[in-house]
C-alpha cells in the first residue's frame, strides 16, 4: 500500500496528511468509492449544528500531486486511560449529548464502531482532545434531509446502540 508524505492514518479508501500544525488534509486520488463534496456537504452541516465533528476548512487541489483534499482541523487525540474514570464518565456524557444534538439536527454519523471486517481498533473515529471527545470521518455519515426518516431513524438506533458499547469501552478500561 502506498504511503504518503507526512501520512497521518489511512482510512478504508484514503490516506490523511498533515499539512500543517493546525490542519490535515483527507485525500482524493483516483477512484476512492468516496465524494469529497458530499464529504464536505456533511460535514459542515454537522459543524453548523455543533462543534462535536472535526471542522471543515476547505476543499483544495494538489496539482503537483494529482490529489484532491478535504482540508479539515488538525486534532491531537490524548489516551483516555491516564484520566480518572470521573473526568470520563463527564465527556461521555457531553459527548452523548452533543451527538443527541446531531441526531436532532438531521446528522447520524453512522461509523461510532467500525465494521468488524475493516482494519483498525474498534472506535477509531473517536477522539479524545483536550477540547473534549471529537467525531472524524463523516464519509458514511447521513442527512435526514438527503435518505428520508425511515433509513435516517435505522442507523441512529444503530448509532445509539454503538454509543453504548463505546461507553462500556470508555470507562471500563
Amino acid at each position: 500500500m502506498k504511503r504518503y508524505p507526512r501520512q497521518l492514518s489511512r482510512g478504508q479508501n484514503n490516506p490523511v496528511i498533515a499539512i500543517s500544525e493546525n490542519e490535515v488534509a483527507k485525500l482524493f486520488t483516483g477512484d476512492t468509492r468516496s465524494d469529497i463534496g458530499s464529504e464536505a456537504e456533511k460535514m459542515q452541516y454537522a459543524n453548523s449544528i455543533n462543534s462535536l465533528v472535526v471542522k471543515f476548512i476547505r476543499l483544495d487541489r494538489d496539482e503537483t500531486n494529482d490529489w484532491d483534499m478535504l482540508v479539515m482541523e488538525r486534532l491531537y487525540p490524548l489516551d483516555y486511560r491516564s484520566y480518572e474514570v470521573e473526568k470520563r464518565e463527564l465527556w461521555f456524557d457531553v459527548f452523548a449529548s452533543e451527538l443527541q444534538q446531531l441526531h436532532e439536527g438531521g446528522f447520524v454519523h453512522r461509523d461510532l464502531r467500525r465494521p468488524s471486517d475493516i482494519s483498525g481498533e474498534r472506535f477509531d473515529n473517536i477522539f479524545l482532545t483536550a477540547n473534549g471527545i471529537r467525531l472524524i470521518d463523516v464519509g458514511i455519515s447521513f442527512l435526514k434531509n438527503n435518505v428520508g426518516n425511515k433509513i435516517f431513524e435505522a442507523a441512529r438506533e444503530k448509532e445509539l446502540e454503538e454509543l453504548e458499547q463505546f461507553k462500556t469501552f470508555f470507562l471500563n478500561r
